[in-house]
C-alpha cells in the first residue's frame, strides 16, 4: 500500500485519471472528425470543381492562338506543319493524339509528343487558373453537384472556419497528453514507469484537465461536425439556398479553389514593405461571424497595422465588413469600446450589420433614448454608432478608453470649419486608431483627400501633391499608401456573384412617422407603402437614395430606379435633379420606352433611368445599368426578380448591386416577413411548372389579403382605431 501511494503521489483535483483520459480521448475523437469531416466537404467541392474549371479551361485554348506553343517550347519547333494542317488553336493540338499528330506531313514522333505535351502544359495552367462562376440561371448537370457540395459547408455555418481552427489546434495538443498521461489511468502502469516518466504522465494530465475545461470548446466542435455530417441535400433546396445566401456560396468557393485577383490591385498598388507588413498582421476570427474575402481581409489588416487610415473600396466590396473585422480583432487584444460614426440614413444599416457579423453588442446611440445608451456603452461596452450631426453632442468621459473610431462617407467631414468636422476632429484626437470609409475615388478629388488625411496624419496631407493624381490611379495609390487603400470592382471582383443585394433600412422621421400614421388610421394600404416618400424634403428613404446615386455618380455607374408608384418616381427625379431619364411607365409606348433606354445606354458614365417596376420589369434590356434601386418592396416575390433581371442578363459587364429601400417596425418590415416564406416556396415550385400548376396558392399572393391583414395589425401596434 505504501509503494502504491508512492507511485501515485499528489495528482489534480476531484476526476479520477481514467475518466481525465477517456474525456481526453474523446475530445480529440470529436477533434479529428471534424477534421476529417471538413478535408471530405472540401473533397467533395473540389471533385465539383474539376469538371467545371477543366471546361473553363479549354474554352479559354479555343481563344489562344497555336503560335503560343512558342512560350513552352521556347521556339525551338516549327509551328509551320500545324498551321498548314489547319490546327489554329491550342486545343486543336490538345485535342489531336500524339498518333494523328505524327500522320501530318513534316512530324514525326517525337515532335508529336513535344507539341502535344506543351499544348497539355498551357492546359494544364489555364485549368489551375480558371475562374468559375455559379449562375443561378445555368442549373446544367456540371453545376449542380459544385452547388451541392458548398451547400454542406455554408450551412455548417458561420462558426465552422472557428471550430475548424479549434480542432487542429485541439489535435496537436491533446494527441501528446493523452499518450503521455496513460500512465495515470491504472496503477501497474505507474508501477512499471520510472519516477521521469510519472512526473511527466501527472504533468500531462494537469494540462489535459486544463483542455477539458475550456469552456465552448467540445460544443463547438461536436456541433460544427454534426453540421457537416447532415446528408446532401436535393438540388432544388441547394438551388434555393444559393440564391438566398449567394454571397456566402461564392466566398466559400473563392477560398477552395484559390481565384485570387491579381495581387497588386488587390493589395491597392501598395509598395511591396507595406503590402508584407499588412499581410503579416494577424486577424483574429473569436468576435466574428463572417468568412472574409481575401481583398476584404487585406483590408482590415491594413487598417490595423497602418492605424489612421482611409478605406475608399469602390461601393459593393463591403468596407462595413472590413471594419467590422478590424474591430473585432482590436476587440480580441482587450479593447472594449468602439465608436462608429456615420450618416442617419445608415445608422439602421450599421445596428444590423454589427448584429449579424459580429458577436459584439451594437448600441445605437441616437434618438431620445441616447443619454442611456451612452451610459449603458460606457459601462459596458461594445460598438456606439452615432450619426455624424450628433457626434459633437456625446457626453462621453474624457478618460474613456476608446479602441477605435469609425467614420462612415467620411467625405462629409471634409470642410473643417463645419461642426461636424469639427466634431471628428476632436474624436479623431483622442483615439489612436481611427478608420474612415469612402467610396468616393479620392484622386479625383485632391484637395478633398488632403482635407480628410488631415484629420488623421496631417504630416502626409501636407506631402499630397496634385501632381501624383494626375500620373494616374496607380501612382496616387502608391505616393499616398500609407493612409489610403482603395480596390476597385474590376480588380477584385474575379468570383463575386453577379448580383449583390443589400437591404438599406432607413427609420421614419417625423414627418415620414405622421404620414404613415394618417395611412393607417384611413386603412389605405398603398398610402401606407409610399408614406416614406410623402414630405420628400424630410424623407430619411430619399436621402439614402441621393447618397447611393451620388457615389454611383463618382464611380461612373449607371442607376435604374425602380418604383410602384409615380409620385414616389418623381420625388425621385426632384431629389436627383432633371437629368434623370424617364420614367417608363404604363403610359409609354413600346417605342418610348426603347428610346429611353438607348439613350440611357448611351450617355458616357453615369446616368439615371426611373422605372415603374410593373413596366419596367418586363420587355427591356437595361444591361447598361450595374446599381438597382427599389424604392419599397414589391407584393409579388416575381416583380422585384424581374425588374433585377432587366439588368443582370447577358451583356452585363459588372456585378449589380440592388439596393432595396426598407424602413422596420411598419408596413416594409411585415411584408418581408408574410412573403419570406412565400418567396422560398415560389423558388421550389417555379423551377417545375407541372407542381406550380397542382398548387398556384404557393406561388401567388392575394393583395387584398395582405393588405387587409398588414393594415389590421399595424393598426394594433400603433393603438389605431
Amino acid at each position: 500500500m505504501a509503494q502504491d501511494a508512492r507511485i501515485d503521489g499528489p495528482r489534480p483535483r476531484s476526476v479520477q485519471p481514467r475518466e481525465l483520459l477517456r474525456g481526453g480521448r474523446a475530445l480529440l475523437g470529436a477533434a479529428r472528425g471534424l477534421l476529417e469531416d471538413h478535408r471530405r466537404a472540401v473533397a467533395e467541392v473540389h471533385a465539383a470543381l474539376e469538371p467545371l474549371r477543366l471546361d473553363a479551361a479549354r474554352r479559354h485554348l479555343a481563344s489562344v492562338p497555336v503560335a503560343r506553343l512558342k512560350d513552352v517550347t521556347h521556339g525551338r519547333l516549327r509551328l509551320g506543319p500545324l498551321e498548314q494542317a489547319g490546327l489554329k488553336t491550342v486545343l486543336d493540338v490538345l485535342d489531336a493524339t500524339p498518333y494523328r499528330l505524327q500522320l501530318l506531313p513534316g512530324i514525326g514522333p517525337q515532335t508529336a509528343n513535344r507539341f502535344h505535351a506543351a499544348a497539355g502544359q498551357l492546359a494544364d495552367a489555364a485549368a489551375a487558373t480558371a475562374g468559375v462562376r455559379i449562375d443561378a440561371e445555368r442549373r446544367d448537370e456540371r453545376t449542380t453537384p459544385l452547388v451541392v457540395a458548398l451547400h454542406r459547408m455554408v450551412d455548417a455555418g458561420p462558426d465552422l472556419p472557428r471550430a475548424r481552427a479549434a480542432a487542429a489546434r485541439l489535435e496537436a495538443e491533446l494527441e501528446p497528453l493523452v499518450r503521455e498521461a496513460r500512465p495515470e489511468a491504472s496503477w501497474w502502469r505507474r508501477a512499471l514507469c520510472g519516477r521521469r516518466r510519472r512526473e511527466r504522465a501527472r504533468k500531462a494530465l494537469g494540462e489535459l484537465r486544463r483542455v477539458l475545461d475550456a469552456p465552448g470548446t467540445g460544443l463547438l466542435i461536436s456541433q460544427a461536425s454534426v453540421d457537416l455530417l447532415r446528408p446532401a441535400v436535393s438540388a432544388d433546396e441547394a438551388w434555393i439556398d444559393f440564391e438566398l445566401r449567394a454571397s456566402d456560396y461564392q466566398t466559400l468557393l473563392a477560398e477552395l479553389a484559390a481565384l485570387d485577383p491579381e495581387r497588386d490591385a488587390a493589395e491597392g498598388f501598395l509598395p511591396r514593405d507595406i503590402a508584407a507588413r499588412v499581410k503579416a498582421q494577424p486577424l483574429d476570427d473569436t468576435y466574428r461571424r463572417v468568412s472574409l474575402r481575401g481583398y476584404q481581409a487585406f483590408g482590415a489588416r491594413f487598417a490595423l497595422v497602418q492605424r489612421r487610415v482611409i478605406l475608399g473600396d469602390e461601393m459593393g466590396l463591403g468596407k462595413t465588413v472590413q471594419a467590422i473585422a478590424a474591430i473585432a480583432h482590436l476587440r480580441s487584444e482587450g479593447a472594449t469600446h468602439f465608436l462608429v460614426a456615420c450618416p442617419a440614413s445608415v445608422l439602421v444599416n450599421w445596428v444590423r450589420e454589427i448584429e449579424a457579423r459580429s458577436t459584439l453588442a451594437a448600441r445605437p446611440v441616437h434618438g431620445p433614448g441616447r443619454a442611456a445608451a451612452l451610459a449603458d456603452w460606457a459601462g459596458a461596452g461594445g460598438i456606439a454608432v452615432a450619426t455624424l450631426d450628433s457626434l459633437h453632442a456625446l457626453d462621453v468621459p474624457g478618460d474613456l478608453p476608446l479602441g477605435m473610431f469609425v467614420v462612415d462617407e467620411a467625405h462629409y467631414a471634409k470642410n473643417h470649419e463645419t461642426r461636424r468636422a469639427r466634431a471628428v476632429a476632436a474624436w479623431c484626437a483622442r483615439t489612436d486608431r481611427v478608420l474612415f470609409l469612402t467610396g468616393t475615388p479620392m484622386e479625383n478629388r485632391v484637395e478633398e483627400f488632403r482635407s480628410l488625411v488631415a484629420h488623421l496624419r496631417p504630416e502626409v496631407a501636407a506631402r499630397v501633391a496634385r501632381r501624383d493624381a494626375v500620373v494616374g490611379a496607380a501612382a496616387f495609390r502608391k505616393a499616398v499608401a500609407p493612409v489610403y487603400l482603395r480596390r476597385n470592382q474590376r480588380d477584385v471582383l474575379l468570383e463575386l456573384p453577379e448580383v449583390v443585394h443589400v437591404d438599406e433600412w432607413e427609420e421614419f422621421g417625423p414627418a415620414d412617422e405622421a404620414a404613415y400614421r394618417s395611412a393607417v388610421a384611413e386603412g389605405n394600404f398603398m398610402a401606407m407603402r409610399r408614406a416614406a416618400y410623402a414630405v420628400p424634403a424630410e424623407s430619411a428613404k430619399l436621402a439614402r437614395l441621393k447618397e447611393l446615386v451620388e457615389e454611383a455618380a463618382a464611380n461612373e455607374l449607371k442607376v435604374v430606379v425602380f418604383s410602384y408608384f409615380r409620385d414616389v418616381l418623381a420625388a425621385v427625379r426632384d431629389a436627383v435633379g432633371d437629368g434623370a431619364r424617364g420614367p417608363i411607365d404604363g403610359a409609354a409606348t413600346a417605342e418610348r420606352r426603347q428610346a429611353l433606354v438607348d439613350a440611357f445606354t448611351a450617355e458616357p458614365g453615369h446616368a439615371v433611368l426611373l422605372a415603374q417596376i410593373q413596366a419596367g420589369g418586363v420587355g427591356l434590356n437595361l444591361q447598361a445599368a450595374s446599381v438597382v434601386i427599389i424604392c419599397e418592396p414589391q407584393v409579388k416575390p416575381t416583380t422585384e426578380t424581374q425588374a433585377v433581371a432587366r439588368a443582370h442578363r447577358m451583356g452585363q459587364a459588372r456585378t449589380v448591386q440592388v439596393h432595396r429601400l426598407l424602413t422596420p417596425g411598419g408596413v416594409d418590415q411585415r411584408m418581408l416577413e408574410i412573403l419570406g416564406a412565400k418567396s422560398r416556396l415560389f423558388d421550389a415550385y417555379a423551377r417545375r411548372s407541372h407542381l406550380a400548376e397542382r398548387a398556384p396558392d404557393a406561388v401567388d399572393v392575394s393583395e387584398q389579403s395582405l393588405a387587409r391583414q398588414i393594415v389590421e395589425e399595424e393598426r394594433e401596434r400603433l393603438g389605431t382605431p
